[in-house]
């Protein structure tokens, strides 16, 4: 049975709505499962939910029943930018990890185009929320230094070379901040690759397997 399920969380006044995918049958309460967090890009704002399932991650997820990883993708509100409220975002993650058992050891946070812009800001400021962080297509923080936060972080970033949306130096200049700042971030250029990069990128099983290899320490 697929269990990607289109649901409301409110907190503070707020409303945002998600997808939620739980692998098997939902029912297991016996052990934690990994969570990815994603982030979609600008085209998928609005207040229906079901839109998410057409591209990134939650896309994959539709074709996969199968797919090991707990997935929560929130919808970010027409006109606004991940993070145009970061409490709320964060308090539905909170929400998910205790009604739905998530490991908080294994939580992944991964976002393309403008959610790739928001996974590097909602990493560089809570870095010890997330076992690892995977930005796609992402255009640059206006503050890049912000990004030494992670540099205990594991972070692996992929940008196509042929980007004329965001073009890759967005990517190369916070990895390059991230290195500096004494970071060792993994990168992936994926060269005559366009925008479309942001939902072929989660075809990619490789990716998966390096996120199970990070685990936060107690």
């Amino acid at each position: 049975m697929m269990n990607l399920n289109s649901q409301q969380y409110a907190y503070g006044g707020a409303r945002i709505g998600y997808l939620l995918y739980t692998p098997g049958n939902g029912d297991d309460t016996r052990r934690k499962q990994p969570l990815i967090l994603f982030l979609h890009g600008a085209s998928d704002r609005g207040s229906d939910p079901e839109l998410l399932k057409q591209h990134g991650l939650p896309r994959i997820v539709m074709n996969d029943p199968d797919f090991p990883f707990m997935v929560l993708a929130p919808q970010c509100p027409e006109g606004e930018w991940w993070i145009h409220d970061e409490r709320l975002l964060l308090a539905l993650l909170d929400h998910v990890i205790m009604h739905y058992l998530a490991d908080e050891r294994r939580i992944y946070l991964t976002g393309c185009s403008m959610g790739g812009y928001g996974a590097w800001m909602l990493a560089a400021a809570h870095p010890n929320r997330f076992a690892a962080v995977v930005p796609v297509s992402a255009p640059a923080l206006r503050l890049p230094e912000q990004v030494c936060s992670l540099k205990d972080t594991p972070v692996w970033a992929f940008h196509g070379s042929a980007d004329t949306v965001v073009p890759a130096e967005q990517t190369e200049l916070m990895i390059e901040t991230l290195r500096a700042c004494g970071g060792t971030p993994e990168v992936s250029y994926m060269d005559g690759v366009g925008h479309e990069l942001t939902t072929t990128i989660y075809e990619d099983p490789k990716l998966f397997a390096w996120l199970r290899k990070h685990i936060l320490s107690t």
